[in-house]
């Protein structure tokens, strides 16, 4: 693979990891369950674009940050606060 092959991921990873930041604060729960799953997606993309980069504290960055979304999902759909 040449070096430029995966470098359009970090396009759709920062789209989404915007979104999900304006949502965050949202009072309705299909739009806070929206941001939990935008900022899940883009933590795996931003996954894919460290790797290929060799930017390895992007990626434990985004495994922590993984750990807090995907917390923060499930006590979103159990309805806690």
């Amino acid at each position: 693979m040449n070096q430029f092959d995966l470098d359009w991921i970090q396009w759709p990873a920062m789209v989404l990891t915007v979104l999900a930041a304006w949502w965050i604060g949202s009072q309705r729960p299909k739009r806070r369950m929206a941001e939990f799953i935008f900022f899940i997606i883009s933590n795996a993309l931003w996954v894919v674009w460290g790797y290929h980069t060799h930017a390895y504290a992007l990626i434990i960055l985004q495994v922590f940050l993984f750990v807090m979304n995907l917390r923060g999902f499930r006590k979103n759909a159990k309805g806690d606060k």
